[in-house]
């Protein structure tokens, strides 16, 4: 990353925190109109629209105040209806981003995010599926429980594989969990590889402008592979795309 004069610091720091602020406000506000719908069935569908636009308005803002953008790549391998991403976890960037690539997505997420007042209710208003991650057996039980009901209602799971943020270049062994599932189900996997950790690191507020390569692959299929091996065709598959990312940025 190149140096950046005095002036120019200020500048990105003054717009990381009018981003960081106006996020934060906001996300409350589309929270709120979520947890309006509770207790009305006929209305999930307006959470989810809900939650798109919610999305949908931060990746705005950040372009706008920030100067980050994204451009996306093989739209066309996405799931129509039902089926499970792998997503590189780099940034809080990519949460936004996955919400808006399907009607009505679903995630493999921490369950402590639930006790945020407010978003964690609106989080849970969306019925992720919520795991401890200190209970692996028991966490992995429940997605191969619930991850086909889910995508079986046309839901697209999100999965991020590595189980935690990383740091651009930052390698780590998958779980299981997603491959069990594709394997149950006999359900390809499409696999998202993105540079998002480059301009907005994990635990940093700091947005840095440019932009963002997002690149989606043909499905994988999980025929005739162990978990494990399926798991590491997914993972080269998204390392090569995102070296060649990397070399171009």
């Amino acid at each position: 990353m190149p140096s950046e004069t005095i002036p120019e610091r200020v500048i990105l720091i003054l717009r990381s925190c009018t981003f960081t602020a106006l996020m934060a406000i906001s996300v409350v506000f589309f929270a709120g109109l979520v947890l309006a719908t509770l207790g009305l069935p006929r209305l999930e569908r307006w959470r989810f629209n809900i939650g798109d636009g919610c999305c949908r308005f931060e990746l705005w803002l950040l372009e706008k105040i920030c100067g980050l953008r994204y451009v996306l790549e093989g739209t066309a391998h996405l799931p129509r209806s039902g089926g499970i991403l792998f997503w590189r976890h780099e940034s809080a960037w990519e949460t936004f981003l996955s919400f808006t690539l399907s009607a009505r997505p679903t995630w493999v997420l921490k369950r402590e995010l639930y006790w945020i007042p407010v978003i964690g209710w609106a989080i849970a208003a969306l019925r992720p599926i919520a795991i401890d991650r200190g209970a692996r057996r028991r966490a992995v039980n429940q997605i191969l429980q619930k991850g086909p009901i889910q995508i079986s209602q046309g839901r697209t799971l999100n999965f991020f594989p590595e189980g935690t943020r990383l740091a651009p270049c930052e390698r780590r062994r998958y779980g299981l969990s997603g491959a069990l599932l594709a394997k149950k189900l006999n359900c390809p996997v499409v696999p998202v590889a993105h540079n998002a950790g480059s301009f907005w690191r994990r635990r940093g507020w700091i947005k840095r402008p440019g932009v963002i390569q997002v690149r989606i692959g043909a499905p994988i299929d999980v025929n005739g592979r162990s978990p494990e091996a399926f798991n590491a065709a997914v993972q080269r598959w998204i390392e090569e795309a995102l070296a060649t990312m990397r070399v171009n940025a």
